[in-house]
């Protein structure tokens, strides 16, 4: 099986050695591709340093900072192009445990699109800053309420093989931001596939600073009601 895991960077120079180590640690057979976003810290060269030492390590470096979604489709379509079998997306920032990769895995076996999900269970975002979760929660019954998607729809940490879900309906997502996720979530639904939730424990970032400001917020809110508005 060929497989690779997608991680879009910008600003990461404090995680990007700490994620690469746990993958790693998981033994799993997979290639490492970073998308940069220009990050105006270490991460390029962090980057650079760990292809030079590792023949499963990719990157991409992009001009300019374009979105966590644009990020994830191009990652996505490289990997359509070198005919991997197998694709997981995650973050950067150390929210995302690679410890839950087999799991994924296996349920990308029996369903066409494997998301973590941070509602499945109590207590799976419990040292988050309450801020943080009213945001979170908030985002999800909207989403839930809007667009009838009671999947945990706006992380990124994803599974899939790449025989199962056709690119055309990856890039129907027309997001180029943190709206991405959940767009590509209800199309995903929309069309068909099995999806399946695997609840996951998300450690809230220890390092380095997010990337979502207000006005990410507040898009995301205004694309949502335009996909309610406008959907078929």
């Amino acid at each position: 099986m060929k497989a690779c895991v997608i991680i879009p960077t910008l600003n990461e120079e404090k995680n990007i050695y700490k994620i690469f180590n746990k993958i790693k640690s998981t033994k799993i057979k997979l290639d490492i591709l970073f998308i940069d976003d220009n990050s105006k810290d270490a991460s390029q060269n962090i980057i650079k340093n760990l292809e030079k030492k590792f023949k499963y390590v990719m990157y991409i470096f992009r001009n300019s900072k374009t979105g966590i979604g644009s990020a994830h489709k191009e990652g996505i379509k490289y990997c359509y192009k070198k005919k991997y079998d197998l694709i997981i997306t995650m973050d950067a920032d150390g929210t995302h445990d690679p410890k839950y990769f087999k799991k994924m895995i296996a349920a990308a076996k029996y369903y066409d699109y494997v998301i973590t999900s941070r509602f499945a269970k109590p207590g799976l975002i419990k040292d988050w800053p309450l801020l943080r979760k009213f945001i979170t929660y908030s985002r999800h019954a909207l989403v839930k309420i809007f667009l009838d998607i009671s999947y945990d729809a706006s992380g990124a940490y994803r599974c899939f093989y790449r025989n199962k879900i056709k690119l055309k309906d990856i890039c129907a997502a027309k997001n180029n931001d943190y709206a991405f996720f959940w767009e590509i979530t209800y199309i995903i639904k929309k069309r068909g596939y099995k999806i399946h939730e695997i609840p996951v424990q998300l450690i809230y970032r220890k390092l380095g600073k997010s990337k979502m400001k207000i006005k990410h917020i507040f898009y995301s809110l205004f694309y949502l009601f335009k996909i309610f508005i406008f959907k078929k």
